[in-house]
């Protein structure tokens, strides 16, 4: 059927089995949305994943890969963007493995129509689960590319070791439980056309203010960052794509449009060689969080790098 937010574009909403449902979710109300950019050409596709508070809006992304020979596809995850249906809790999970219903289903589908060269691309917690997902699915992705993807915590080494305990047991009896909001809205605000940045998208979907963190979430997330560091055997070649800087300063300053004011980029950097034996890391200055949302002259080179990186190393 005609996609909801983007011209020209398909969907097909993927039902999904019931799982324990929360506060006053509707039962039989848990879906995932494939959304293609166009019908099959070709044996090469790929299939990308949003973020946190996020669904798939980057048209953009969809045409430079298309220029590169890739018919696009992306996910919208359970609860999140197109998914996301009345009284459920947005963006929320308490196990990430649990996305890995609606990435097979989705990753059938596109094997079904005719793509057998697949990449696989996620963004922020998107490139968390990616990269999860991908180390369980031996032989299946040509190449994995991840767009400041959040493989460890912010702040300090032992803030996660020392927290992760903390929610997870916490999860067993509060699990729904909301945590203190930390967003600022400087992110935002360098990137949303509403206000003084580039890019329009639908404030229902990529939530303005952001979605409510929950203690179970946080632990879902934490399980992830500690598979990541124990270290993953993704097979594939992996680019991992991050902006130059991050900036976590509590008062505005235009320097923000030009680093990451979500991860801290280091941190991603140090933490990529975990994934994998063939890992390429790039820094690409001046860019945001989202790297494909940069300015025109950054994210020029972001989808550089994308072609640089495939034509070199996908198999």
């Amino acid at each position: 059927m005609p996609d909801t937010e983007l011209p020209g574009y398909e969907q097909l909403v993927i039902p999904l089995p019931e799982e324990p449902t929360y506060a006053l979710e509707p039962e039989g109300s848990l879906v995932a949305t494939l959304v293609r950019r166009n019908a099959p050409t070709g044996r090469r596709a790929v299939l990308y994943l949003h973020g946190w508070n996020d669904y798939f809006f980057q048209a953009h992304l969809a045409d430079e890969m298309a220029g590169q020979g890739y018919d696009f596809y992306a996910v919208d995850l359970r609860r999140y963007g197109r998914s996301l249906r009345g009284k459920q809790l947005a963006g929320y999970i308490v196990h990430l493995t649990d996305y890995f219903h609606e990435l097979d289903r989705a990753l059938a589908i596109l094997v079904d129509e005719g793509h057998d060269d697949i990449v696989l691309m996620g963004h922020s917690t998107g490139g968390l689960i990616a990269s999860l997902w991908a180390d369980q699915r031996p032989g299946v992705f040509s190449a994995l590319i991840l767009n400041a993807p959040w493989l460890e915590l912010q702040a300090n080494s032992l803030l996660r070791p020392a927290t992760q305990p903390m929610f997870s047991a916490a999860r067993a009896v509060v699990a729904t439980t909301a945590l203190p909001q930390m967003d600022t809205g400087f992110y935002r605000r360098t990137i949303s056309k509403a206000e003084e940045g580039e890019w329009a998208y639908n404030a229902n979907l990529k939530g303005d203010p952001a979605f409510l963190i929950r203690v179970g979430w946080m632990a879902a997330i934490l399980e992830g960052h500690a598979s990541v560091a124990a270290g993953l055997s993704i097979d594939c070649p992996v680019l991992v794509a991050v902006s130059g800087r991050s900036d976590f300063r509590r008062v505005w300053a235009e320097e923000f449009r030009l680093a990451d004011v979500v991860l801290d980029v280091d941190r991603i950097a140090a933490r990529a060689p975990q994934l994998g034996n063939f890992v390429v890391i790039a820094r690409i200055p001046d860019a945001v969080h989202d790297l494909v949302l940069s300015g025109a002259d950054v994210r020029a080179k972001v989808f550089a790098e994308y072609s640089r990186f495939l034509r070199c190393y996908a198999r």
